[in-house]
């Protein structure tokens, strides 16, 4: 049954390659969080095939719904607004879920909310627990974004870096194809890592300006590749490299994908010292797939103890993309009255960190 005093709200997420619904209660009290996969789908190909996904959202997206509303135990005329993430992702996948969100929030007559999921992910930490004291670091780490923000609360963030290429969880991937682990590669290395020695190899972490914040993961990425499977023999079409990963040994190959590990958390984790010395915050806030792997996990803790900071990381089930942290964040646009109306569109790219009056201009990726 619903709960009276605070806003029952369905939340749908369909960004990438999770068909995503959940019903929060208040913001933060979850009673279901649904979410359908893809991998098998995607596998063969290592990575999201646009197309695709979007199909499979269409077949699953209402038995999803139906199911996060047969485990909340909460009927459709007992919701209270309906939240969607609208960007950023893949532009197929999110009509799906924005296209699904408009039909219910026009046909229950509720008011319809649209959130940026790069801006949920900062919010999922926050999910079945109480509020902490800002102002906060906001960490993003996700397939697609890697993104460092000043959070002066909930519903105002501002961007401080952002990568300038490859995302942290986007090298993952190439890792983790580099050494052969299978797809999603992330989760497999990040297991195989903890059986290496991550001391035997010596990747680089990018190196920009003293007072930049903004990542760089091509160019461990590319280390990697080399140190792997050596130099590219010949040129153009016919570029051949030296040998692959089936040369490796099994201690060879965790070796490698603990040294990567070491280096691209060193990334991440330097980026935070650096902010912290310029911003007096009180806790830091962390979302999106990465938050999930078990170093960066550890190494947080200890930054977080460091530097006497609230840490909230998300349980593991609101690390991915998920409809739980668009119906929470959504609460508090709610409280507020700030609905959207059936005009609302999809977008590929995100703007949280932009000011208020800037939302519909100068988006970044």
């Amino acid at each position: 049954m619903a709960e009276a005093g605070s806003p029952t709200i369905l939340g749908i997420e369909s960004s990438c390659d999770e068909t995503a619904a959940a019903v929060v209660v208040g913001g933060t009290r979850v009673l279901s969080n649904i979410i359908a996969t893809q991998d098998e789908l995607h596998e063969r190909f290592a990575g999201v095939v646009p197309e695709i996904a979007s199909r499979a959202h269409l077949e699953r997206i209402t038995p999803v719904i139906e199911e996060s509303l047969r485990r909340a135990e909460v009927r459709l005329d007992e919701l209270e607004a309906i939240a969607v993430g609208h960007r950023p992702g893949l532009i197929g996948s999110l009509l799906v879920g924005v296209s699904a969100a408009k039909a219910l929030a026009w046909s229950l007559n509720v008011p319809l909310i649209g959130i940026d999921h790069i801006h949920a992910h900062l919010y999922a930490g926050l999910l079945n627990a109480p509020a902490p004291p800002y102002p906060a670091l906001g960490l993003v780490v996700s397939g697609g974004h890697t993104s460092l923000f000043l959070v002066h609360d909930p519903l105002r963030v501002e961007l401080l870096g952002k990568t300038i290429d490859d995302a942290v969880g986007e090298a993952y991937d190439k890792a983790a194809t580099v050494l052969q682990l299978g797809y999603p590669g992330g989760p497999k290395l990040d297991a195989l890592a903890q059986k290496g020695d991550d001391r035997s190899h010596d990747f680089p972490v990018a190196v920009l300006k003293d007072a930049d914040l903004d990542f760089s993961f091509s160019g461990l990425k590319t280390a990697l590749l080399y140190a792997v499977r050596g130099k590219p023999v010949g040129r153009g079409a016919a570029a051949r490299f030296e040998r692959d990963a089936s040369s490796l040994t099994a201690r060879e190959q965790a070796d490698f994908a603990a040294a990567f590990q070491r280096a691209a958390i060193a990334a991440l984790t330097r980026n935070l010292r650096r902010a912290i010395d310029r911003y007096p915050v009180k806790t830091l806030l962390v979302g999106g797939g990465v938050s999930a792997n078990t170093l960066l996990r550890a190494r947080l803790a200890d930054f977080a103890a460091e530097h006497a900071l609230d840490l909230r990381l998300p349980e593991r089930q609101y690390c991915l993309d998920n409809a739980a942290m668009i119906a929470g964040l959504a609460a508090l646009r709610y409280r507020r009255r700030d609905f959207d109306n059936l005009a609302l569109s999809a977008s590929a790219r995100s703007i949280a960190g932009l000011p208020p009056q800037k939302r519909c201009q100068e988006p970044f990726s």
